[in-house]
């Protein structure tokens, strides 16, 4: 290869702002996947500085470019938000792979890197020649990182997968959050599994960052919805090992007062919206909760005093409860326990969140100002030294294409011999 002669006049590349703390700044990721479970990662690595290089075909792209999903998809509006959610902050090269070219320059720009990131199946990956061994030839320290739907070995570890078939329905979410009685199971919401699977694989790429910093040596990382779906369910999966796992139930009286402690349950306000009490510490909590509901002499009542007679009288506690909370509405028990310091919160609809006060003082929704395009995008849980992450636009079908390989040592003659031969876009 030639080296990279000077770029054109006028095709200098936009800036863009950078993560407010960049912690893998310096980091080359280099990823091949699509639709939403690994992109995320990619996505949450760029977050926090990551040089972040999305492969996509030159002609087709990542088919999530085109998905409509829940009304905010491709077709939704002048911004494909479920795009930006899971590229934001990355590069696009368009790259076809399927050629021994394509396959060269991707090995030119693994070399240059620090993680390969993918969801494909190990059978495409097979095809392509881009296993474990013969990327760690080209790059003997490379984190290797996969996204898989049920593992890295078995029969079905070249499975097809999404979230809705490996997290929800095979792993059990599906089946232990559809109340018994209904006839058919609850829908999963979008790509609930996809983004969990997601931190989980951005956390054991940074513990694999952070063992090549100290050794030198690269790891293979491997994160499936399946194992997602089971950690998160850990409390039913450990219930089901010791015999007492229990689905959950249609809400009605008698399924609400089995549990001992009456102070750990949801109530009914005025206006049809509920507020959930947790005091896993009842005694600690409970003269406050009377005073706060404007019935102190409760806290001295015999059959309450303390956890053991409110087990013993839990109906009737509950049904006093009850009684209390459906004489307020939540606005006017959001006033009245405004200042209190025992563990409550109302059961808020998503279209509220964007107005609560610990949203906004955290920063956990940001805008993405572009010209005069703008939108608003959750900036994910993790924050470093107080601050959320600036976002960033996701990239266009092969915006980065010309630049990268620039970068690489292309010169303008081989890249426009390459873009003729459709091997780049």
């Amino acid at each position: 290869m030639s080296e990279a002669t000077e770029r054109p006049e006028g095709t200098s590349a936009t800036p863009v702002p950078s993560p407010s703390v960049p912690m893998f700044d310096g980091v080359r990721v280099v990823e091949l996947a699509q639709f939403v479970f690994v992109p995320v990662t990619g996505a949450l690595l760029a977050d926090w500085g990551a040089d972040v290089i999305k492969i996509e075909h030159p002609v087709t792209g990542d088919g999530y470019r085109g998905l409509v999903t829940q009304g905010i998809g491709a077709s939704a509006g002048s911004v494909n938000v479920s795009w930006e959610m899971a590229n934001r902050g990355k590069r696009s090269v368009g790259l076809d792979l399927k050629t021994e070219t394509g396959r060269e320059i991707l090995l030119d720009l693994l070399r240059t890197a620090d993680v390969f990131l993918t969801n494909m199946l190990p059978s495409s990956l097979d095809r392509l020649d881009l296993g474990v061994d013969a990327l760690r030839e080209v790059n003997p320290s490379l984190v290797y990182a996969r996204g898989h739907g049920y593992g890295a070995r078995g029969p079905d570890a070249d499975k097809p997968a999404y979230d809705a078939t490996a997290f929800w329905a095979r792993g059990g979410l599906g089946d232990t959050l559809t109340p018994i009685g209904l006839d058919e199971p609850i829908t999963q919401r979008g790509a609930l599994g996809d983004r969990n699977g997601a931190v989980q694989l951005a956390f054991g790429i940074a513990a694999a960052l952070f063992r090549k910093e100290r050794t030198g040596e690269g790891s293979v990382v491997d994160v499936s919805l399946l194992a997602t779906a089971m950690w998160m369910l850990a409390s039913d999966v450990m219930s089901a090992q010791q015999g007492t796992f229990q689905k959950a139930r249609l809400a009605d009286p008698g399924s609400r007062y089995p549990a001992p402690n009456p102070l750990t349950a949801s109530y009914r306000c005025a206006d049809g919206r509920f507020v959930s009490l947790c005091f896993l510490q009842p005694d600690r909590y409970w003269a406050d909760l009377c005073r706060a509901v404007g019935r102190p002499g409760l806290a001295d009542d015999p059959r309450f005093v303390d956890i053991r007679v409110r087990a013993e009288h839990k109906e009737e506690c509950m049904a006093l409860l009850d009684e209390i909370f459906g004489s307020r509405t939540l606005a006017e028990w959001r006033e009245a326990f405004a200042d209190e310091r025992f563990p409550w919160e109302p059961f808020q609809a998503v279209t509220e969140m964007a107005d609560d006060r610990q949203v906004v003082a955290n920063g956990y929704l940001g805008t993405v100002a572009d010209g005069e395009v703008s939108f608003v995008l959750p900036t994910g849980a993790v924050q470093f030294d107080e601050q959320p992450t600036t976002l960033r636009r996701a990239p266009e079908h092969g915006q980065h294409t010309d630049e990268v390989l620039q970068e690489l040592g292309y010169d303008w003659d081989r890249i426009v011999e390459l873009k003729l031969g459709d091997v780049v876009n």
